[in-house]
């Protein structure tokens, strides 16, 4: 094993039993669900439960969790946009310069478009491809995406933090198609990470959740802040659901990340398929770096059909994939990306591979793709 899977496991062991470790006697091992908008708080204020929008023992639950895994502090929201509007509350300023990839997920150029520019933001869109190249003088944060979504388009993101350091910029990387286990930003360099735990994280798609991590003390309170002060703040109910998804992350991760290499494999060599994207396959743009920075090269695959009707027939036809937006869940699922205006082809489907058995789902995948 080597010393980076040792790291992996032994934070996953960590999560798994860090509450249980805590425990008195007759204590839950789940944590209990607290619907509590008042806290009894005779004297000074002096106790973290002070009122129900400053913090909820379910929050620190799946908070303290979630940390084990990303190896520092975090803080939670009630869905990934949240945390993603906190992250960028506490790394832009009036008049901040932003590098964003301009093929990440649509709904952040949209915040930042429709609210952030009327603050003085500065935004250059460069696509993640290219975010490697790119000069990033000037800026006073970079942003990233990767894998991509829904591309899958990767960037090295401890050349991107050195580069990025050296000129005073943060980096911030959203990293929700990877997860901690998957993927390590902070541990590469990046200063904050994000992640919208509604996908894998949760992974039963039963539940909208997120969360930004950060080891710097002060950018972490700085997020913390901005929850307190904005009311972005998790339901206690969603609070344990996510507890619970978590608790089986690296089982489902396993089986999810069999079945797309496997899935892969089946589109690359299938003739109604025109092309695939995968980082695992040895001939993906992607597979050189995500090989360097990644634990396994996730559970998203990107396959083109000649149209978008074959496209859509594909998914509509297929009785083991369920057609929906958002992944990550166990159930496989895809959509046709270029209907939310994606920069992608017509017959761009993205598909999240879920935890059904391998030889199933191959099964009906093939039978589905013979008949196109």
């Amino acid at each position: 094993m080597s010393s980076k899977d040792h790291q992996t496991t032994r934070r996953v062991l960590d999560m798994l039993h860090g509450r249980a470790r805590k425990l008195a006697k007759g204590d839950s091992l789940t944590p209990p669900i607290v619907n509590a908008s008042k806290y009894a708080l005779p004297g000074a204020p002096d106790h973290p439960f002070v009122y129900g929008r400053y913090d909820n023992p379910g929050w620190q639950a799946v908070e303290t969790a979630i940390g084990a895994l990303e190896n520092a502090p975090v803080i939670s929201f009630p869905s990934g946009m949240a945390a993603i509007t906190a992250a960028l509350m506490a790394l832009a300023g009036p008049g901040s310069r932003i590098l964003m990839p301009s093929d990440g997920y649509y709904t952040v150029r949209v915040l930042i478009e429709d609210f952030l520019r009327q603050h003085g933001i500065e935004v250059v869109y460069v696509p993640t491809r290219e975010m490697d190249a790119h000069d990033l003088s000037g800026f006073d944060l970079i942003w990233l995406e990767t894998p991509s979504n829904p591309g899958l388009d990767v960037c090295d993101i401890a050349g991107i933090c050195t580069r990025a350091h050296r000129t005073g910029a943060k980096v911030c990387v959203d990293n929700t198609s990877a997860t901690p286990l998957l993927q390590d930003p902070l541990a590469l360099g990046a200063d904050m990470v994000v992640a919208s735990d509604t996908k894998a994280l949760a992974g039963h798609s039963d539940v909208l959740f997120g969360h930004v991590a950060a080891k710097d003390d002060a950018l972490i309170e700085r997020v913390r802040q901005w929850r307190k002060l904005s009311g972005a703040t998790p339901g206690p109910a969603e609070s344990y659901l996510a507890y619970r998804g978590l608790m089986t992350l690296e089982l489902r991760l396993e089986r999810m990340c069999a079945n797309a290499g496997a899935l892969a494999g089946l589109f690359h060599g299938h003739a109604a398929v025109e092309a695939v994207r995968y980082p695992g396959l040895p001939d993906d743009p992607s597979h050189a770096i995500a090989s360097k920075q990644m634990t396994r090269p996730g559970f998203i695959v990107g396959a083109t059909f000649a149209s978008e009707a074959t496209a859509e027939r594909f998914i509509d036809d297929c009785p083991a994939i369920f057609h929906a937006t958002s992944f990550g869940g166990i159930q496989t699922s895809a959509e046709r990306r270029g209907r939310w205006g994606d920069d992608v082809p017509a017959g761009y489907v993205r598909l999240s591979a879920g935890c059904e058995p391998t030889d199933a789902l191959l099964e009906a995948v093939k039978h589905t793709l013979d008949a196109l």
